[in-house]
Formats: structure tokens, sequence, C-alpha cells
């Protein structure tokens, strides 16, 4: 009987710990996510004058268009690295949440 009150107790024990020990993970993963995301939005979210003009109805040339697309591009080869890396994060705060 005292055997089986003692295995109880550390399974429960274990069981505990394991919590802890994946809410800490959790914590950590949202932080550094919570850490780095301002950054890349400031970087790479933030939309250029020219994409509001073009929201307004506001016709642009051909030259502002190829500058507005060339800007795009380089950004969207400038910040997916970053992009990849934040979704990586939301992935594994997932996969430690389940």
């Amino acid at each position: 009987m005292r055997s089986v009150v003692l295995s109880l107790l550390l399974l429960s024990t274990l069981a505990f710990v394991g919590c802890q020990s994946k809410a800490e993970k959790v914590k950590k993963l949202q932080d550094q996510y919570n850490a780095e995301y301002p950054a890349y939005a400031k970087d790479c979210l933030d939309e250029t004058s020219d994409s509001a003009r073009m929201l307004t109805g506001e016709k642009l040339t051909p030259e502002q268009m190829a500058t507005l697309e060339a800007k795009k591009k380089e950004r969207d080869a400038r910040c997916k690295p970053e992009a990849d890396r934040l979704a990586e994060i939301q992935k594994q705060i997932l996969a430690a949440q389940q």
C-alpha cells in the first residue's frame, strides 16, 4: 500500500513539474515573439506612401508603379527571413500549448 501511495505521489509530482515546465516554455517563446515583432512590423509591414495613394484611388504613373513594385520586392526579400522566423516561433508556441 505504501508503494502505491509513493508511486502516485511521484507521478503527480512529475506531472506538475511537466506542466510548469511547459508553461515556462510557452512564456519564454511568447516573450521572444513579443520582443521581436515590433521591429519586424515597423520595418516590414508599414506601407509606403505610394501604396496609400493607390488605395485612395489616385492614379499612379507607370514609373511610380514600377518604383512601388521594386520597393515591394526589395522589402519582401529583406523581410522574408524574419517573417519565417516569427512564423516558426508561433508554431513552437502552439505546439508547446498542446
